[in-house]
């Protein structure tokens, strides 16, 4: 498992450098249109992102949502709408997570 989760990885690294090197490659050395720049910047985060919730969220070969995730979701709902500290957004999803467990 953990072989396949470097080579994705890996996988990811080399598709988004390949993406980066497409434009300026294709351009010729002419600077890309700014809205091709944005949408080329913006993809290794999203690609990070994705990366990051379908770990957190697998549970062998199915996604899975329990009280942690609605715990981490609660806490960043705090974080971004209240801008509270991120000890508290911490707190909060703790908190959150821990009475679901109870209630389950």
């Amino acid at each position: 498992m953990t072989e396949t989760i470097w080579l994705t990885i890996a996988g990811c690294t080399v598709v988004t450098f390949a993406i980066k090197a497409f434009g300026p490659v294709l351009m010729g050395g002419r600077e890309l249109p700014d809205r091709v720049n944005g949408v080329i910047m913006l993809m290794a985060p999203a690609l990070l992102a994705a990366l990051v919730v379908s770990s957190a969220l697998a549970d062998g070969e199915h996604l899975h949502v329990g009280a942690d995730t609605a715990g981490v979701a609660a806490g960043a709902g705090v974080l971004v709408l209240t801008r509270a500290g991120v000890l508290t957004s911490v707190l909060v999803a703790a908190v959150v997570t821990a009475g679901l467990r109870l209630l389950a």
